[in-house]
């Protein structure tokens, strides 16, 4: 995963919200995803976009 890829704007971080919970995000910059600790579901950034579908999400197992 280039720079380009793996960052996300604080702004566009503090408007998103896991579309299941309506919590709030996490970035975790290496994976390069967005992190509900809510619904415990990972949501990836392809090319510098947010994918904020549950069917895209990957679950995160403890």
């Amino acid at each position: 995963m280039n720079a380009s890829t793996s960052r996300v704007d604080p702004k566009l971080l503090e408007l998103l919200v896991c579309p299941l919970t309506k919590g709030r995000l996490s970035y975790d910059a290496e994976t390069g995803e967005l992190i509900s600790e809510k619904a415990k579901l990972a949501y990836p950034i392809r090319d510098g976009i947010p994918i904020m579908l549950i069917s895209e999400a990957r679950e995160i197992k403890d």
